[in-house]
């Protein structure tokens, strides 16, 4: 009955979005009984009546009357509303069943919600109706409450029953031929039982967050009801480009307030309401990167500026198909690394965001939090990800002791970055001084393609850029100087970092001898106290393991060009064992 009822609905499969078709032709299928539903489901779910005309539900509402059409019984169940049902007439006939089978004169004890009684009780109602020639869909919520994703030593009796009798249902030939189909709702997959998830005869099912069109879709529906209040000039196709990474329930939530506060929505409100609500969604786990520069504001390193100039020219232009799908920034520390990427994100108009710490010491809990920022990040695009410390950050393959988390976690991000369907609409920056740490998987070819890498001021030249560059960015006033006859008779050799601390120390010093500018003796005097930290042979590795890595000879400075690759190899190792390090 149900395979026939949807197949003779094929139109109206074809308008359905694609995880709920995706949901239908499995069902229609009959092959299995078990479903999750994972993802976006706590949002708004659109569902298109015609061309460019949506109405909007929530998920319960989408699978029971959209899917299914209310017909038949439908039951919903989570650990605190119990046993309940889409219609009074199927609860009815569910309490006549249950009362005429268990002799029971209340309810109250049919309807339970603990989930070793309520999946009891359901069982033999399901049994009791296998031949009634019905269909029968079980939607439970907020699964990973009955069936969490934790050690099975740590499972109570409850959460035992709960896996058993669901794995049971799962493999039932006659719940596949009584037209029994169990829904299984949950944000991440990540949350539930590992061996629920895998079983290959469980189908599942994600919600992606809404894209473009949705997005404008709903935008359309709150302007024509007169809830949205935008800036005059302000269309919603271009609030709907702004808002990639929100659903649709954070989208009302900005008209709502802003309709609220009788605040006109302008670009500049959607963008830092998208910061605000993203980050909060994130847990913390992503940070948006917000940048008052470009790369004009960045001092040397030529050639590494003009290929991330040359790429976003590519953004701007909409021609993503010719960027690499990440670059691997290496340099020792103090060259800016950072903050290059940093400019990058002012240059471009695209967000990036940074990479927070993800990892739990609960297990299930880090991998539930990798879901959650990629699926975020799927939903963005384009957008950057920078990963600082890339080396301690990303982990290897072949790492122990946390039974096995890392190892997944690093496989999964692998795939993830590897994802050739992502090129141009997710940009990897992986930041580090010790690319020889970073595992190739991530630095090969398809992933972080492009290898850049920063080295400190050579000449005198790129040293007084250097300066001036540095003067502006932190909006110094400053008495004019030759710097580069002080930098020759001090002798001083530095990073940028460190000629940042000498000017940061000198302003210190005017302001203390109530100078309107920096003189000349405040920075000689900087200058002759500041002692660099002292770490030669660590600076010496970093300068020669970023020369390994580079991928342009052109950006390699002259002082390494000529260095025979076995010769710097050899380098490399002597110094690793110099430091204690362990090849």
């Amino acid at each position: 009955m149900a395979e026939q009822l949807i197949l003779k609905s094929l139109p109206f499969i074809r308008i359905l979005p694609s995880w709920a078709q995706e949901l239908s032709y499995k069902y229609c299928s009959k092959t299995a009984n078990l479903y999750i539903v994972h993802g976006n489901i706590r949002d708004f779910l659109p569902h298109q009546m015609r061309e460019e005309e949506f109405n909007f539900v929530k998920i319960q509402d989408y699978i029971s009357e959209v899917l299914f059409g209310n017909r038949d019984v439908i039951v919903y169940y989570d650990r605190s509303s119990g046993v309940t049902f889409c219609k009074a007439e199927m609860k009815e006939d569910y309490l006549q069943v249950m009362r005429s089978m268990n002799g029971i004169e209340s309810g109250a004890d049919i309807l339970a919600k603990e989930p070793q009684e309520a999946l009891h009780n359901l069982e033999k109602y399901f049994y009791h109706n296998i031949n009634q020639n019905k269909r029968f869909v079980l939607i439970i919520d907020y699964a990973e409450t009955i069936v969490p994703n934790t050690d099975i030593s740590r499972y109570t009796d409850e959460d035992r029953y709960s896996l058993v009798t669901l794995n049971r249902w799962a493999h039932d030939p006659l719940f596949t031929e009584g037209d029994i189909s169990i829904i299984l709702l949950t944000e991440n997959l990540a949350d539930l039982n590992i061996k629920l998830v895998r079983s290959p005869i469980t189908i599942k099912v994600n919600i992606p967050i809404p894209d473009e069109k949705v997005r404008r879709s709903f935008f359309n529906f709150l302007k024509n009801d007169g809830q949205l209040l935008l800036e005059e000039g302000l269309s919603t196709d271009e609030a709907a480009k702004t808002t990639g990474g929100l659903n649709l329930v954070n989208i009302n939530q900005l008209a709502a307030e802003s309709y609220q506060e009788d605040r006109v929505i302008n670009m500049e409100y959607l963008r830092q309401k998208k910061k605000e609500i993203i980050e909060a969604e994130a847990i913390g786990l992503l940070e948006f990167l917000e940048s008052e520069f470009d790369l004009s504001m960045v001092s040397g390193h030529n050639f590494v500026k003009k290929r991330l100039k040359n790429a976003a020219r590519a953004i701007k232009r909409g021609r993503l198909d010719v960027l690499p799908m990440g670059y691997l920034l290496s340099g020792a520390v103090g060259t800016g690394k950072s903050f290059l990427v940093t400019a990058f994100a002012g240059e471009i108009g695209i967000p990036i965001v940074k990479f927070r710490n993800f990892r739990s010491k609960w297990q299930g809990v880090t991998e539930a939090n990798l879901e959650k920022i990629l699926n975020i990040l799927k939903a963005m695009a384009p957008v950057g990800v920078m990963i600082d410390e890339a080396d301690a950050f990303l982990g290897h393959r072949h790492q122990s002791g946390d039974s096995g988390t890392s190892n997944r976690i690093f496989a999964q991000l692998a795939s993830f970055m590897g994802n050739t369907a992502f090129r141009g609409k997710i940009l990897w920056f992986l930041i580090t001084c010790r690319p020889d740490h970073l595992p190739i998987d991530m630095k090969r070819q398809g992933r972080a393609e492009e290898h850049l890498a920063l080295f400190y001021p050579d000449s005198i030249e790129e040293k007084e850029d250097l300066f001036d560059t540095l003067v502006k960015k932190l909006e110094l006033k400053v008495q004019k100087i030759n710097i580069i006859d002080l930098l020759k008779r001090h002798r001083f050799d530095f990073s940028g970092a460190d000629l940042e601390s000498v000017l940061i120390r000198a302003k210190f010093l005017s302001a203390m001898n109530n100078h309107v500018f920096i003189t000349r003796n405040d920075l000689e005097e900087t200058i002759r106290d500041f002692i660099p930290p002292a770490y030669p042979h660590e600076i010496a590795l970093q300068n020669l393991v970023a020369v390994l890595e580079c991928t342009s000879r052109e950006m390699v400075p002259k002082r390494f060009r000529n260095l025979d690759r076995g010769k710097l190899i050899d380098e490399i190792r002597e110094l690793k064992v110099l430091l204690g390090e362990r090849e």
